[in-house]
């Protein structure tokens, strides 16, 4: 899909039947994930009645990206990810692990979504074993001239990835999905946000004062943020917090229909809130006419004999007061 900032690489899902009756929703992938990260949930979250798109960001598999650090850092990818919420009218915004760093940039940097949603994120850069990892990853990268860069992470996939992927069991089709999707990425890109998630300031509070309605959303065992800094951030955010059951780091993928109910609760909720709030702005602003016995009524009509008669007003709550923006057109 094109946009102000480029073109991006993208998932669609539709509702298998109906109208998109809700607001649409756009997902984030983490740190050397992709769109395809969230095939699992997409048709779930799309048969509530809303579009739902997965993209890849910038430098991200199947998305270009310059060799040029600058491109990828948190507010340059909050940028992007402003400008593709605007040209495909989304208006649920939902970031995984890396990406929910970058949601954050694109809510502080001004985009105001319906609806922000962490999931498996923290609040600030990665600690732990994860953090270690990242860490080897970027010393075997380090000094290598941009044009050694792709050899570089094809030696970090076949010397320690690929292993792991086979010794935890990820069936051989999927393994090689992840062998060419990490190739695709842009060795810069990776090696920059990488940097990222090592040196992340907290910026909860950057974030809190934008006042969006955030939904913080993990698995109970998640190996990346701890669980407990994950549920202390929606403490401070004044968020919704959902811990899914048996999930760990990637939810969507562990715990699909409970992710998926949960995310479609959060954002119908969000929704109908918001429409409450229009339909009161609606008669604040529009106030119907009432007579001195307190009735409402609206201005007379002619009848067929050209006598007048008074009609009940039901004030001005058409479509635009029922729906909420964002909205696909039936």
């Amino acid at each position: 899909m094109e946009s102000a900032r480029g073109p991006f690489a993208a998932l669609e899902a539709l509702p298998a039947a109906g109208a998109c009756e809700l607001g649409a929703a756009l997902l984030v992938p983490g740190y050397t994930g992709s769109k395809e990260d969230f095939i699992p949930v997409l048709s779930q979250l799309a048969a509530a009645g809303r579009r739902v798109l997965a993209v890849d960001m910038r430098g991200q598999y199947q998305t270009p990206g310059p060799d040029d650090p600058y491109a990828y850092r948190p507010a340059q990818l909050g940028a992007d990810i402003a400008a593709v919420a605007e040209a495909t009218q989304t208006i649920h915004l939902l970031g995984h692990s890396f990406g929910g760093l970058v949601a954050r940039e694109a809510v502080i940097g001004g985009y105001t979504p319906a609806s922000l949603t962490l999931m498996s994120s923290g609040p600030s850069a990665l600690t732990g074993p994860r953090a270690e990892e990242l860490s080897s990853m970027l010393k075997l990268l380090d000094g290598a001239a941009p044009q050694d860069l792709k050899g570089k992470i094809a030696e970090i996939w076949h010397g320690v990835l690929e292993p792991q992927a086979i010794a935890d069991g990820v069936p051989a089709p999927i393994v090689a999905f992840l062998e060419g999707r990490i190739l695709a990425n842009n060795p810069t890109a990776l090696a920059a946000m990488a940097s990222h998630l090592l040196s992340a300031p907290d910026k909860t509070d950057n974030l809190a004062a934008r006042e969006i309605p955030t939904f913080v959303l993990y698995g109970e065992n998640d190996n990346a943020w701890p669980p407990a800094e994950q549920g202390d951030m929606a403490a401070r955010l004044g968020a919704q917090r959902s811990c899914i059951p048996g999930a760990a780091h990637n939810p969507n993928v562990e715990a699909p229909a409970t992710t998926a109910h949960a995310l479609t609760a959060f954002w119908n909720a969000m929704e109908a809130r918001g429409a409450v709030v229009l339909r009161r702005v609606v008669r604040r602003r529009f106030p119907v006419p009432t007579e001195r016995g307190g009735h409402t009524t609206s201005p007379t009509r002619r009848t067929e004999r050209g006598n007048s008669s008074a009609r009940p007003s039901h004030g001005r709550r058409g479509t635009a007061a029922a729906r909420p923006s964002g909205q696909c057109r039936r």
